[in-house]
């Protein structure tokens, strides 16, 4: 019988009680022994509804990652403290399980990586959308070469008016971002992992500002106060692959449009097409006709036990304790997530510039640097 999978919670907010702690209460290799919050208090609380009856509460990390006794630790802070924590927590001999976005900066990102591979310990990003039933059957479609050469992609995290407006989401300082690093982060790695496409090229990205700063505004969690609206409310990027490949990402909290998809990806390949709008649909050619396949997922089936409901979540948190477990890769690799880093922290950039973001390989490390007047071709 192999031993408990020990794990310490730091930040015991709405991310780690909405969706580490429940998933993680599920699995019978896990014991969540330690919490920590800089509000003792949520800490406490999350101890008592999911924790083993000696579970202990902290209000510094550092204080946690001294128990030799824990396997691994879930980050579940705000984006500015991702790496710190990570980096310590890796540095501590703990499996790391970040939540997303890897980091608020590329350069964070890398010295997690860096971080894990001198350990030789686990580090994965908390990507769950990779763990849908839609997402997991079209990965299989790509990866089976139904689509073909994937060329163009879209990644869709458009709100209508849903602006958190709790904690530190408002927070540029805190959260390096609004809506692109929030929710355009998933459609992103979604649509990466879909394409199997870790290589960009060149970057030309546009944030805007322009209905954070109203009054009273209608939105799903109340009025937000323009003064403490500091990040973007929409932003847009133009992603070319060193391939050739183009991906169109689109996010936002509030924009006027009634074309509203979070967290979904549409793909344009040689042999076929897919995309999450309406459902999982494909769509292709075949015998000189046109087809479009609305796939049913209740079915069962793909990567789910038959006849047992398992989210997202849940199979995301299966899966990490295993691969810890078994010593084997997570599905959401470090490398990938910060390539997806390096794409939003380009937009932003060329946001800021009005140039496009150019990428170059340098010992196996991917850089950027802005060029003027050069044509994307």
């Amino acid at each position: 019988m192999q031993k408990k999978i020990r794990i310490g919670i730091i930040g015991c907010g709405g991310i780690a009680n909405g969706k580490h702690l429940p998933s993680l209460a599920k699995l019978d290799a896990v014991e969540v022994v330690a919490f920590c919050d800089i509000v003792r208090e949520r800490a406490e609380e999350s101890a008592a509804k999911y924790g083993t009856v000696e579970a202990r509460v902290y209000e510094d990390y550092q204080a946690l990652l001294h128990d030799e006794s824990l396997d691994a630790v879930h980050v579940c802070t705000p984006n500015s403290s991702h790496a710190e924590i990570s980096i310590a927590a890796l540095e501590a001999g703990k499996h790391v399980m970040c939540e997303k976005p890897m980091a608020k900066t590329t350069e964070e990102a890398r010295r997690m990586i860096e971080a894990a591979k001198r350990t030789g310990k686990k580090l994965t990003i908390g990507y769950n959308n990779r763990f849908r039933k839609d997402s997991q059957y079209l990965k299989e479609i790509c990866e089976a070469g139904d689509l073909g050469e994937i060329y163009f992609a879209k990644a869709h995290a458009i709100r209508r008016r849903a602006v958190p407006t709790w904690g530190v989401f408002l927070d540029e300082e805190k959260q390096g971002g609004g809506p692109l690093i929030d929710i355009g982060t998933h459609a992103l790695d979604l649509t990466l992992w879909m394409m199997n496409n870790y290589k960009p090229r060149v970057v030309l990205g546009s944030a805007y500002h322009k209905l954070g700063q109203k009054e009273n505004a209608a939105n799903a969690w109340g009025p937000w106060d323009p003064e403490k609206f500091t990040v973007e409310d929409s932003a847009f990027g133009f992603i070319k692959m060193e391939n050739g490949a183009t991906i169109l990402l689109e996010s936002s909290w509030a924009l006027n449009s009634l074309e509203v998809d979070e967290a979904k990806c549409s793909l344009s390949g040689t042999e076929g097409g897919a995309d999450m709008k309406d459902g999982l649909r494909i769509n292709g050619e075949n015998r000189g006709r046109l087809y479009t396949n609305q796939i049913d997922l209740n079915t069962g089936g793909v990567a789910f036990y038959d006849g047992k409901k398992e989210s997202d979540a849940d199979l995301e948190a299966r899966l990490w304790i295993g691969s810890i477990q078994n010593d084997t890769e997570p599905v959401v690799k470090p490398e990938e997530a910060l390539v997806v880093t390096q794409i939003l922290e380009a937009i932003y950039q060329s946001a800021k510039t009005g140039q496009a973001v150019y990428f170059t390989e340098q010992d196996d490390v991917i850089h950027s640097e802005t060029k003027e007047n050069e044509v994307l071709s």
